[in-house]
């Protein structure tokens, strides 16, 4: 019989939704990567700026593990911060500095994860007071939720950069179909869509 491990089954999804995040960076130029496709800047580089923002905050100074023994960069969650700078990469921030403070990101919340118990207590200064005092598996359980919502805007922004699609590298979940069937299938949606709407 297998034991149940419920820090380990959260840990695994945690590790999924952040693989998939930074895999849909693979292959592409600066430019796409930092580009916004939606009219409120929604871009791949930003999506991995944001959530390493998120788990640096919410596994670290949540659980009096803060990250930053200085002053922390300039877009950090300040009230001098400028709205959304979490969100976008200006030109000087290279992609491996992004990447990179992703990847110390995991490496500090693993460590947060691994040295508490799930029912070990944080409070979540930005938070009003009364909300402020968590768990460990409450944090856990949004940080998972945040991270996989904002890996699925990556696979929205990716494929309409270059078509590339999939949930994980090497396992698309879609059904197999080339070029000519998947545009089929799209007007096949666009006329469905135009019949509910009264044949608009």
């Amino acid at each position: 019989m297998i034991e149940p491990n419920p820090k380990a089954d959260l840990l695994r999804y945690l590790q999924e939704a952040r693989d998939a995040l930074l895999w849909k960076l693979d292959g592409l130029s600066e430019y796409d990567i930092r580009r916004p496709l939606t009219p409120t800047g929604t871009n791949l580089l930003g999506l991995v700026k944001h959530v390493a923002g998120v788990e640096l905050g919410y596994f670290g100074d949540t659980f009096g593990r803060p990250f930053f023994d200085e002053a922390p960069p300039a877009w950090w969650y300040t009230e001098d911060a400028e709205p959304n700078a979490d969100m976008w990469a200006t030109a000087d921030e290279s992609r491996e500095e992004i990447v990179g403070l992703y990847h110390q990101a995991w490496e500090h919340s693993d460590g947060t994860i691994a040295a508490l118990e799930l029912s070990a207590i944080g409070h979540v200064p930005w938070w009003p007071q009364e909300r402020r005092e968590v768990t460990l598996h409450h944090i856990l359980v949004r940080v998972i939720a945040d991270t996989q919502r904002h890996a699925g805007h990556a696979d929205i922004v990716r494929e309409l950069i270059d078509g590339a699609v999939g949930a994980l590298k090497g396992r698309d979940s879609l059904p197999s179909g080339d070029q000519a069937w998947w545009e089929t299938h799209r007007d096949r949606l666009e006329r469905a869509a135009r019949e509910a709407d009264g044949g608009v």
